[in-house]
């Protein structure tokens, strides 16, 4: 009897333990399609080249910030050091925020920069899931490894 109530709690734990992660790994995997495929755009498609254009951008900066959104990515779901999942997501919040500045600043209504908005709330789930799931785990890890006393 003691044996099954303890494997219970254990199995408790861990699906606690694995709900951030999971939440993490959905929302992130949609923000990553969604930034690969303006990455995508960005590089092959006209009328992007001429959204970019009409925003006032030179048409190397498109690349530039193709190439990015891929390494980004990439840092994103691959296993990568924190610091450097750290700063893929302040370059995201800044493609994000200057998305949508842009389109303000030239006097495009929402159907231009909403597509940015909706990214940046994609974005803000992933980070604070990530965040979630990074001190779940680490304080996991401290019940696991800290002797009882």
């Amino acid at each position: 009897m003691n044996a099954t109530l303890q494997s219970a709690a254990a199995a408790d734990v861990r699906t606690t333990h694995n709900a951030p992660s999971i939440m993490y790994w959905t929302v992130t995997a949609v923000f990553c399609l969604q930034m690969t495929f303006t990455a995508y755009a960005q590089l092959r498609m006209p009328q992007v080249a001429e959204a970019f254009t009409h925003l006032g951008f030179p048409g190397y900066f498109r690349v530039e910030l193709s190439l990015a959104k891929l390494i980004g990515v990439a840092l994103l779901l691959a296993p990568a050091p924190e610091r450097l999942k750290e700063w893929a997501y302040a370059g995201f919040a800044i493609d994000i925020a200057s998305a949508v500045i842009a389109h303000l600043a030239v006097g495009d209504g929402p159907q231009a920069w909403s597509w940015a908005a909706a990214t940046g709330v994609l974005w803000a789930l992933s980070y604070f899931f990530w965040r979630r799931a990074a001190i779940s785990s680490s304080s996991f890890r401290l019940r696991i490894d800290c002797p009882r006393s």
